[in-house]
Parts: C-alpha cells; sequence; structure tokens
C-alpha cells in the first residue's frame, strides 16, 4: 500500500506539474490575448446579465434552466474546499506571495471560462428525452469532427470517474469529519443525513439541481463572505499592510518565520497557479456542462455569464480567506489547510469564527455534491446514453455514505489525477476552436453595433 501511494503521488505530482499548470494558464492567456481583454472589459455586463430581470421571451428561449441558475449550478460545484483549505494550503506552502498568483490565474481564467460556455451553447445538442446537453465532449465531436471523437470519450471517461472522487467521497468525507470534530456527530449519521438530502435533489435532475442551487449558492456565499468581512473590518488597520504582504511575497519570496520554512518566488507562482485551477476550475471542462443546459440561444451572453463563476470563487471568496489569514499572523506558525482557516476566523472572531469556516465548509462540499452530480451524469451519459442516468444517480446517492465514513487517502490522489486528465482533452479542444469562439465574439459584436 506505502508503495501504490508513492507511485500514485509520483504520478500526480507530474500531471499537475510545471507543463499542465503553462499549459493551463496559457491558454487562458492566449484566449484572453484573442479575445481584446473582452472578459476584463465586459465583468459590469456580465453582472447585468446574470443579475438583471429577465425578458418576457426568456423562458421559452431552448434549454432547461435559467441563465442564472446555471451559473449558480456551475458555482456550486467550483465554490468548494478550496476556498477555505486551498488558498490556505497555498499560502502555506508558497507564502502569502501566492495569492496575488491565485488572482492573475483567476483574471486570465476568465478568458477560458468565457470560451468554454461559448463552445458549450454552440455545440450543445438534445436528447431522445429532449434535453439540451454539452460540455467538452460534445463540442469536441461536434466542433473538431468525427476523427476526433475519441478525445471526447477520454474527456467523459476522466470526467466521470473523477466525479466520484473530487465531487463525491472526498466532499462527503470533508462533511462529515468536520461534522464529527466540531459537533461531535458521528460519521454514519453525517452519511445518511447526506444520502437523503443528495438524493431529494439530484433524483430531479437538472431542474431541481438548479433551483436549489440558485437559492443555497448565495445563500452559503453571503455567510461566508460576510463572516470573513466582519473579520477584515474589525481589523482594518491590518489590510494595507496584508495586501503589501501579498504583493512583496509574490515578487521577491517570503523569507522564513516562525514554523513557516520560507518560500521562493517560484513556490509563491506554482502554489498560487495550482491551488488557483483548482479552486475556480478555469480549463478543467467542467462548468461548460452546466451552462450548456441553460435557456439561451445567444453563446456569447453565457459566455459572459459563465465568467463570472471564476471572478467569483477566486477574486471574490479566495480574497477574503486570504485576507484574514494574512491579517492574523498564523501563516507563520506552520499550520495548514482547514485547520489554518479556522484559526485564522477564530483569532479575528473569538468564540464562533472557526464555526463560520465549518459551517461554510459543510455548505461548500454539499453543493459541490450536488453540481458535480450533473457534471457526471452528463459524461456517464455521453458514453452509454440515456438509459445510465437513473443508475447513476442511485450509484452517487451510494457512493455518499462510502465516503462518509471511510479513509479516502488513495482516493484523494486518485481524484487529483483524473482532475488533471480532465483538463488535457478539453485545452486540446480550446485551442483548436479559439478561431470558433473568436468569431462567434466578432459576430456578436457586429450584431450589437
Amino acid at each position: 500500500m506505502t508503495e501504490l501511494n508513492e507511485l500514485l503521488g509520483a504520478v500526480s505530482g507530474v500531471v499537475w506539474g510545471p507543463v499542465t499548470l503553462v499549459l493551463l494558464l496559457g491558454t487562458g492567456v492566449y484566449l484572453m490575448l484573442g479575445l481584446g481583454f473582452l472578459p476584463l472589459r465586459r465583468i459590469g455586463t456580465g453582472f447585468a446579465l446574470a443579475f438583471g430581470r429577465r425578458k418576457p421571451g426568456d423562458t421559452a428561449v431552448a434549454g432547461e434552466i435559467s441563465p442564472f441558475q446555471a451559473l449558480a449550478t456551475a458555482l456550486s460545484a467550483t465554490i468548494g474546499t478550496g476556498n477555505i483549505a486551498g488558498v490556505a494550503t497555498a499560502i502555506a506552502l508558497g507564502g502569502p506571495g501566492a495569492v496575488f498568483w491565485m488572482w492573475i490565474t483567476a483574471l486570465f481564467g476568465m478568458a477560458t471560462k468565457f470560451s468554454e460556455a461559448v463552445l458549450a451553447v454552440k455545440y450543445r445538442e438534445t436528447d431522445l428525452s429532449g434535453a439540451h446537453v454539452g460540455g467538452p465532449m460534445y463540442y469536441i465531436r461536434n466542433g473538431l469532427g468525427a476523427k476526433w471523437a475519441w478525445l471526447g470519450l477520454l474527456f467523459a471517461l476522466f470526467g466521470m470517474l473523477a466525479g466520484f472522487g473530487i465531487g463525491n467521497t472526498v466532499q462527503a468525507n470533508s462533511i462529515s469529519t468536520a461534522m464529527e470534530h466540531s459537533f461531535g456527530v458521528p460519521l454514519w449519521v453525517s452519511g445518511l443525513v447526506m444520502v437523503v438530502l443528495v438524493f431529494v435533489v439530484v433524483i430531479g435532475g437538472v431542474r431541481r439541481i438548479g433551483a436549489v442551487a440558485e437559492k443555497l449558492v448565495p445563500a452559503m456565499a453571503v455567510f461566508y463572505i460576510g463572516g470573513a468581512a466582519l473579520v477584515i473590518l474589525l481589523g482594518i488597520d491590518r489590510v494595507p499592510a496584508a495586501f503589501a504582504t501579498i504583493i512583496d511575497g509574490a515578487f521577491n519570496g517570503t523569507a522564513a518565520a516562525g514554523g513557516f520554512a520560507g518560500a521562493t518566488v517560484m513556490a509563491a507562482i506554482r502554489f498560487g497557479v495550482a491551488r488557483g485551477i483548482f479552486s475556480n476550475e478555469a480549463g478543467l471542462g467542467s462548468a461548460p456542462i452546466a451552462h450548456a443546459a441553460a435557456r439561451t440561444n445567444d453563446p456569447v451572453r453565457q459566455g459572459l455569464i459563465a465568467m463570472l463563476g471564476t471572478f467569483i470563487d477566486t477574486i471574490i471568496v479566495c480574497t477574503m480567506t486570504a485576507l484574514v489569514i494574512v491579517m492574523s499572523g498564523l501563516w507563520t506558525e506552520g499550520t495548514s489547510g482547514a485547520p489554518l482557516s479556522s484559526a485564522a476566523f477564530e483569532a479575528g472572531l473569538p468564540g464562533f469564527g472557526g464555526w463560520i469556516v465549518t459551517i461554510g465548509l459543510v455548505l461548500f462540499a454539499f453543493t459541490t455534491i450536488l453540481g458535480w452530480s450533473y457534471y457526471g451524469e452528463r459524461c456517464a451519459q455521453f458514453l452509454f446514453g440515456p438509459k445510465v442516468i437513473l443508475p447513476y444517480r442511485l450509484a452517487w446517492v451510494a457512493a455518499l455514505f462510502a465516503g462518509a465514513v471511510a479513509d479516502l487517502g488513495l482516493v484523494w490522489t486518485i481524484a487529483d489525477i483524473l482532475n488533471a486528465l480532465m483538463a488535457v482533452p478539453n485545452l486540446i479542444a480550446l485551442l483548436a476552436l479559439s478561431g470558433t469562439v473568436f468569431a462567434t465574439v466578432k459576430a456578436w459584436k457586429a450584431g450589437r453595433s
């Protein structure tokens, strides 16, 4: 078992190594330049489209869920443990400077997420039940042609399997261990509760997932961001120094202090980029599966809404976590992951700060389970047809209990590997179809002039 752990750890190090990270970040840079920085210039438009009032005829447009529900579904899967534990790990290993590189990754990742959604809507299909389905596997097959169908099959296979890891069992384990540690709830009790709650939602398909996500995601975001904002406001005098520490660490590295071993600029870049991508999932190809179900006939409009997922996840939520940690000074004591985030919140709000992290972690992980259930289901449907949907949903729910009570050391590593492997077919398709994205945007601009 030790040898297997070491082997998988080595494989994970390779698939999440410099080549993959450069490809992920480089694709975002290339798309941003090709789009003329449209995602950054149109952030306001994106928010107006996502949160503005729907036009009377919008409900008649093809699709299963509203554009906002599609964003909420994607955010439900995106905002997760990476926003709490991932940020803390990036700071613990790369120093506060890693936060700056998370920002850079997110800003260029907006172009990636925009392009994914444009292609997802443009190349989506209608299945036998009349539902609109799409995502990387579909824009690979329909955009690149039959000779590239094998690449779409690989994405679907990796996505289906990765879902049971990163989107199911490891999330269930995070919830059950957090509930046991903070409130003394037995692991099996948390497992059973999750089985019931998730079953009630996922059995209704994407429409029920979207309906739950559009209410739960904003509520949990306000709860967590509100708690972080309170900590920051109470220590507002330390905010300028925190930003200065982040910027300085990004370009000069961070010296050893206390239990912190020190970090070079390369370490800040490496862990900032890696954790930024892990958190916002730009380039992994997961979010476009949700956006393909949106009620819209305009790929660019949905792309503008989709890119907000990366902005909200990293620029807003991750930044709030990072400021609380850096302001606390506890990142120098050698702690990492969720315990570091919890300690930082507790230091800012003695008595209940740690509860904010625990409750936030549980809510974030729960919504991730809902979002990824749809991603995995669509990947399975692409491979085996509609008949697999019900068995897949039942298997998804059953896996939650196993995840809640089991030791998932190996599962974490395997899921990490599969997550990285998802990105490769998607990035190839994004680069190959970038001309289509640019042309679609050009036509959209011409139609508005």
